[in-house]
């Protein structure tokens, strides 16, 4: 299931510092990504993970290019991820004794 990338970018918003320009950027790109990821998502459905090719008198089937560019954008988006920096609240903060 596919997440509203408004909804998305609602629930990251609230988890940065919004006056942080760098931070705000970072989630206008991965909203940008997520929204590029879920057409080509709607792609690889409409033309399915095998697309035919002619070549001249050559026809063969060979893998939907947008696979790899999902596989890129999610890499990317995996990245971005990892560069948040987000508030943590007091009560979500853990400790070693809470292993136990």
């Amino acid at each position: 299931m596919a997440v509203k990338p408004k909804k998305l970018k609602k629930q990251l918003m609230e988890k940065i510092d919004q006056t942080d320009l760098m931070q705000v950027e970072k989630v206008e790109r991965y909203i940008n990504l997520i929204e590029l990821f879920n057409s080509l998502d709607g792609d690889v459905k409409k033309h399915g993970t095998m697309i035919e090719v002619v070549n001249g008198s050559q026809q063969f089937n060979k893998p939907n290019p947008a696979i790899a560019e999902k596989v890129k954008i999610s890499a990317s988006l995996l990245a971005i991820e990892k560069a948040f920096e987000f508030d943590i609240k007091e009560e979500t903060q853990h400790s070693a004794s809470d292993l136990i």
